[in-house]
Order: structure tokens, then sequence, then C-alpha cells
């Protein structure tokens, strides 16, 4: 969709982003040291490192890519706040005192606290690296999904924007910044998401369209008909001698069940759909089609807001309430789920194929769900499989659930917040605040994601945008809070994952592994390079990967930094025979064959390739369930082959 920038969003954006590059200069004056500069000093109060923790966790992909899967699909997008919300039950139980006690700036410290090994603390670093890059790229992505309607700008636009005023931050200040720009963000995020479920609570639910905007429109759904049959269909439309219906059916459209009708010179598509009891429904859609010029129509005319031109209609509404009601009026929280699930509501789906001349088409039709479908997991095509009986598809959701509960406690910009705190208790405290903050708004993000699914604002070709849209259909200026506050949520994440790179360089790999020797002053100066240099890689990541949507690139983060890290911290508290070696080989391992296990999976060949999915080398997309028991398996064998031999007593 075409988005038109917000005055009101502009100068919110414009404040928010003043006071924030402020507070770096401010607080920039005070991280002169390295432990200043990497670790806050480590006299943050344990409650603002507890909400600082829930800044640093409720990331772009909690908030967009969350809302955006739950309004496209339903429980779907809910499971990832499962699954992430779990994740802390590891980080608590497991590594927070222990890491705190063992560590000084980067969670390299405490693997490496009991063994002084130079190939630990590579291992570490090039982990820490791996992670914070990889997980920088859905945070980047939902930057520029951001600056696009807030501002007018193109999405690489977007994305240069964030990362240059995210490398002045880390430039400036380093972790004392970063913490307080995320204590700032996490308490603005929840406050304003709870007043916005209120709101959503308040409206209820309708079947006439919530959006006012001027594009509103109604797709027809036009059956039942006992048989799938072209003159069934003609009949349905009305069509005159004139008008042409016709079947594609050639190639790679066989099978799909679209229409295209012509009339009136104008051309359109129809979905054929099947309901269980063998009834057949046929769908107004919309469509895009990009010729090999480049040239985008959308529905039959130029893209554009001129005369003469159009762009897509928002979707998302109730098709039928309880009772045949139009309209509920207020709801309560468990009656808005009630009703939710005795309703029918209009999901969207797509057809994408690339012609010979090189043209796309690409085709976005209604799904009229039921629902108590929507409450039940299974409609995103990734975990479809869950209702089925394909093998490895139930294992890819397996796989996926086992990455967020054990990914948390890996990633290194959340394992870094424990060195800003005095001792072990203030680091168990704060994680018991950023436990309950987090799952309050994960609790939060089920309505926030329904309402948008209901209310008439969402943008068909990107989930991402779903919660600004929502915002936006209640009003413009809470649509301008919410965006604003949205931008501050990418800012402050990226800002902790630069952070807990530039450690790694500095500390890990120059300091610890290659033995120069640094004063306060030059780690300082060399951790700001390697920020910018991070910073520059995340940009052009971020611009190469606009398409996926956010949520599931952070599932493939949580993945790697769970293969990687997991192992080694666990195995390293747990397990007395662990060794240097195993840690070492341990790490690698995780990290490379869960990488290379994206790499050669069939999303991998579809979005980044652009390759056929059924040629992919591994059996399923996310590496979990194959590569973090791997990381335990090697860890175990290795550190037994490398046991220290005991020195016989000298008679």
């Amino acid at each position: 969709m075409i988005y038109e920038p917000s005055l009101m969003a502009v100068l919110i954006f414009g404040a928010i982003v003043a006071v924030t590059l402020g507070l770096s200069f401010w607080l920039g004056a005070k991280a002169k040291s390295a432990k200043g500069y990497f670790a806050a000093g480590g006299g943050i109060h344990w409650f603002v490192n507890g909400i600082a923790f829930a800044g640093d966790y409720l990331s772009a992909a909690s908030f967009l890519g969350i809302c955006g899967m739950i309004a496209f699909y339903g429980y779907d997008g809910f499971l990832y706040s499962i699954g992430y919300l779990a994740g802390w039950i590891v980080a608590l139980f497991v590594i927070a005192e222990p890491l705190k006690r063992m560590g000084r700036f980067t969670f390299a410290d405490a693997l490496d606290s009991k063994f002084q090994s130079r190939g630990i603390k590579l291992a570490a670093a090039i982990s820490t690296l791996a992670v914070s890059i990889f997980y920088l790229i859905p945070q980047m992505v939902g930057a520029g999904a951001l600056i696009t309607p807030l501002l007018g700008f193109p999405h690489y636009v977007g994305v240069l924007m964030v990362g240059t005023i995210v490398i002045l931050i880390v430039v400036t200040a380093g972790m004392v910044s970063t913490t307080y720009v995320q204590f700032l963000k996490g308490s603005l995020l929840v406050i304003f998401s709870t007043i916005l479920t209120i709101l959503i609570l308040q409206r209820g639910l309708s079947t006439e369209p919530l959006n006012d905007g001027k594009a509103t429109h109604q797709f027809q759904i036009l059956g039942p008909v006992a048989a799938n049959d072209l003159q069934a269909w003609k009949s349905e439309l009305k069509l005159t001698e004139q008008d042409k219906l016709t079947p594609l059916d050639q190639g790679v459209w066989a099978k799909k069940r679209i229409l295209q009708l012509t009339q009136d010179g104008k051309t359109s598509y129809w979905k054929i759909s099947e309901n269980p009891e063998g009834q057949f429904f046929l769908s107004e859609t919309q469509y895009k089609l990009t010729t090999s010029q480049g040239a985008v129509i959308i529905n039959g005319l130029p893209q554009g807001t001129g005369e003469g031109e159009t762009d897509f209609y928002p979707v998302g509404r109730i098709s039928k309430l309880p009772g045949d009601k139009t309209e509920t009026g207020p709801l309560g929280l468990t009656s808005f789920l009630s009703t939710i699930r005795e309703s029918e509501i209009i999901l969207w789906g797509s057809e994408s194929v690339t012609e010979e001349d090189g043209s796309t088409l690409t085709i976005y039709f209604p799904k009229p769900t039921s629902g108590e479908k929507v409450l039940s997991p299974g409609n995103h095509p990734k975990f479809a499989g869950i209702r089925g009986d394909q093998f490895y598809e139930k294992l890819n959701f397996l796989s996926l659930m086992l990455a967020l509960f054990c990914g948390t406690a890996s990633l290194p910009h959340i394992l870094i917040r424990y060195y800003t705190v005095k001792d072990q208790a203030s680091a168990r405290k704060s994680t018991i605040v950023g436990i309950a903050s987090i799952g309050y708004f994960y609790i939060l993000t089920l309505f926030m994601g329904l309402g948008a699914m209901t209310s008439g604002a969402l943008d068909v070709t990107n989930s991402n945008m779903a919660a600004p849209l929502l915002a936006k259909s209640i009003g413009d200026w809470l649509f301008a809070v919410i965006s604003a506050i949205a931008f501050t949520t990418v800012l402050g994440t990226v800002s902790g994952l630069i952070i807990a790179s530039s450690g790694a360089v500095v500390h890990d790999l120059m300091s610890s592994f290659m033995k120069i020797e640094m004063n306060d002053f030059a780690k300082v100066r060399i951790a700001k390079i390697a920020s910018v240099v991070v910073g520059v890689i995340a940009i052009i990541l971020g611009i190469l990967f606009e398409k996926f949507n956010v949520n599931y690139l952070v599932g493939w983060a949580f993945s790697v930094a769970a293969s990687a890290n997991l192992p080694a911290l666990v195995m390293l508290l747990f397990w007395p025979k662990t060794t240097k070696q195993g840690i070492t080989v341990a790490i690698f391992t995780g990290m490379i064959t869960s990488l290379g296990w994206i790499l050669m999976s069939a999303d991998s060949y579809t979005g980044i390739y652009g390759w056929k999915a059924e040629d992919a080398i591994v059996p399923f997309s996310q590496p979990g369930l194959v590569t973090i028991p791997l990381g335990f398996i090697v860890l175990i064998v290795v550190s037994l082959m490398t046991q220290p031999k005991t020195q016989e007593s000298v008679n």
C-alpha cells in the first residue's frame, strides 16, 4: 500500500528521536571507562534493569511481528509469545545469578572464568557476532516497515535512518544510554499497548467496515453452489455476452482455482474455494502485476494516488457475528475472545507466480474462517502441518518451539544486561521484573492482533504494519504515538545488539584472544569503530530481507543462539567434566550447523535465492530440534575425550 505521512506522527517521531539523542549525548560524558561503556559501570538499579530487560526483549518482532502474525493467521502468532515468555524460565532459574557471578563485560567471561582459554574467547566472540547480526536483521526490517507509513519514505530509507541514529546512540554513550532508552521504551510500550487494548475492547466488534478511510471496499463472496463449473459462476456474476470468464489453468496456475474476468475492458481475478460440506464459493480478489519493465498494476490500474490510479484496499473484517448481530458494543476481555470464537472472520491468503516473460502476478484472496479455527493453531502456512499428517511439518513446529524456549538465555544482548547491576540478587530481581512486564505485554498482543484482524485497516501486502494501522483506525494521534514507540523499540534493541557485538570484538577478540594491550580509552574508541561497522552490516541486511515477516526471522536468530551458546553455558554450570575443548568445539558446531541448516532450508531457497522449495536439502526449515541436541552431544563427547590426566602421587 501507499502511505501518506501524518504531520502529527512526524512531529512526535522527531521529538522522540531528539530526546533519545539528547539523552545519549548527556549520558555519554559518564561512560568514558570500558566498564562504563560496556556495562554501565554495574550501577543500574535492578528495577530499571528489569524494565530495560523488557525493552531489550520486546523488539520489533514482539510488537510488529507477533501482532501482524496474529492479525493475519490468528493463534499461530500467539504461539511465538508463549515460546518467547517460556524461555525466561531458563534465564531465571539457570543463567541469571551464575552469569553475574562469573563475568564482567560479555558472556564469554562466564564461559572462560574457569579455563582462561583463548579458544573459548574466540568461539564465544564469533558466536556473539553471528547471533547479534542475525538478530539485527528483523529489527532493521521492522524499522523500514515503520518509517514507510510514518514519513512516507521507501523501506530502504527507513533502514538507513534507523541505522544512522542507532550508531549515533551507541557511539555517544554505550550501555548507559542503551539501558535508559530501553527503560523508557519498555515503559511506554506497555502503557500505550494497554491503552490500545482498552480502546479495542471499548469499540467492540462489528460486521460493518470500521475503517473510515476513503478506500474502504466490501469484497464479494458469491455462492454457495453445488458444482464448480463456469456456467454456475457466470450465473452468479450475472455476466453479459461481452464479458469473458476463463480459468487460469495453464502451467503454474493449474489447480490454483483462479478465474480471470474481463469486463468493461478491465481485468479482475476471482478465487474458487470449497468448504467441508462440498459447497463452492467464488471470492473477489486483489492483485498486483509487476511487468518485466517494472510497471506496477494494482487491480487493473497503475498504482498511485492520482486520477486514473489506484492502490490496495485495506482489509480485515468480521463477516458474521453470533446471533446474526451487526455489532456488539463494548466487550470485556473474556467476552471479546468468546465472541471472536463464535464469529466468522475474513482472513487473506495469496498466490504468486512469475511468468515466462518476467512479469510477476500476485493474487490476494479472502478466506472466510470460523473464529474457532482462528483461535486454534495451524492457520499459518509454516504451521499448517500441526493439523495434517506430514511428519516433517510437525517436527518443524516442535523445532521452532524448542528454539524459542532455549534461545532467550542465549541471546548476547540479553546476557550482557546482567553485568549492569551490582550483585547476583539484583540480577535475579531484575529478571523477575522483566518476566512480569514481558508476560503482561504478550497477553496484550493477542488482543491487539485480533483487534487488527477485525479493524478493516490491514495492509494485505505487509503483516508487519498491523499494530500501527490498527492504531490509525482508532485515531491519528494514537497512530502517531504507537508508531513513534515502535520506532524506539527498534532503536533500543538494535543498540543493545551493537553493544554486544562491539564488546565481543574489543574484549573477547582483541584483548583476550589476540592479547593486544589497550587502556580504557583505546578499548572504547575501538568499540565505537566496531559499532559503526556492525551498524553498516545491519543496514545492508535489513534492506535485503525486506519481504520477510520479522517474527519469523527472529525464530531463526533464536535457533542460532540456542544451538551455539546454550549447551556451553548449561554444561559449564552443571557438569564438572566439561573441558575448554568441549566448550569451544560445541560453540562452533552449534553455530555452523544451525546457520548451514537455515541457508539450506526451503524458506531460504524461496525467500533469499528465488529457487524452488522442493529442491531444499534439509527436510524442514527450523534447525533447533537437530542442532541444539547436537551441541550438547558434541560437548559431552569432546569433553570426555579431553579429560585432564590425573597426576600420580609421588612416593
